[in-house]
């Protein structure tokens, strides 16, 4: 029986997580460089709350701009404007590649262990007759905006944004805001090959390993069953991929049903 008072590895690390992650008011972010340096220390960031990730907007503890109302309302009252503000800054990417299309903010070295897996989406999703009209045509014509694309690929709205989804969520094109100020204002958005971003093939392999290291790195500790949702890689989550990581020392189970980073990591 735990002795009243005691800590257990786990209540230490969910200490350490509210701290790392600016779970508690006295760590709210109060500028967008505290935001990019939180970036920058954690490696990944979602937009909103909605798993063990720690979350650019969580870290606001701000009231929403529109309480009773769902969606964009439930954005941070003045600082909304920073989900696109911090795409802009060096360093940063934001991606589509988090749970059912959300956004989620990478720093370069996270960015890295992305690159060979996204490089294998590009062909894989080549191999799609109609992803592939939209890769190549944004190969040659570089950063297009929805409207460059509609006119030059003779596609009707829906058309084009059933097509863009799947790309978006496997990371093979990013949609960018245009000339965003830190208020949140954005003259229109434009879509680009991942790979007309990062130019220089990354060294790795296209596993999910490193990039869930990471992950669970960022968010401190998290629950075992939440991990094969944080990308939207699913087929390349390999059932055994938790146990494997354990048993290579990169990853620990401080209690059963919750990892955290090994020491070295």
């Amino acid at each position: 029986m735990r002795a009243a008072g005691s800590d257990t590895r786990l209540d230490r690390l969910q200490e350490r997580r509210r701290h790392l992650c600016r779970l508690t008011p006295d760590r709210a972010l109060e500028t967008l460089d505290e935001a990019h340096e939180f970036l920058r220390d954690r490696g990944l960031l979602t937009r909103t709350t909605d798993c063990s990730l720690p979350s650019l907007f969580e870290a606001c503890h701000e009231e929403p701009y529109a309480p009773d109302k769902p969606g964009f309302g439930q954005w941070p009252r003045t600082k909304w404007g920073w989900s696109f503000a911090l795409a802009q800054r060096p360093g940063v990417c934001a991606l589509k590649i988090h749970d059912r299309r959300k956004t989620l903010y990478v720093s370069d070295d996270v960015a890295r262990i992305v690159d060979p897996i996204v490089r294998a989406e590009i062909e894989r999703m080549r191999e799609n007759e109609d992803w592939a009209v939209v890769l190549d045509h944004l190969a040659d014509a570089g950063a297009s905006t929805s409207e460059d694309l509609r006119t030059e690929l003779g596609l009707k709205p829906k058309e084009l944004k059933s097509l863009l989804y799947p790309l978006e969520l496997c990371g093979t094109v990013l949609v960018r805001a245009l000339e965003p100020t830190d208020e949140g204002m954005v003259e229109g958005f434009e879509y680009v090959r991942w790979d007309h971003v990062y130019s220089e093939p990354a060294p790795g392999d296209a596993t999910l390993d490193a990039l869930v290291v990471a992950g669970v790195r960022a968010a401190v500790v998290a629950t075992e069953r939440e991990l094969p949702r944080w990308f939207a890689w699913r087929w390349r989550f390999e059932s055994d991929l938790v146990d494997r990581l354990v048993s290579e020392g990169r990853l620990e189970r401080p209690e059963p049903g919750w990892v955290a980073a090994a020491a070295s990591e």
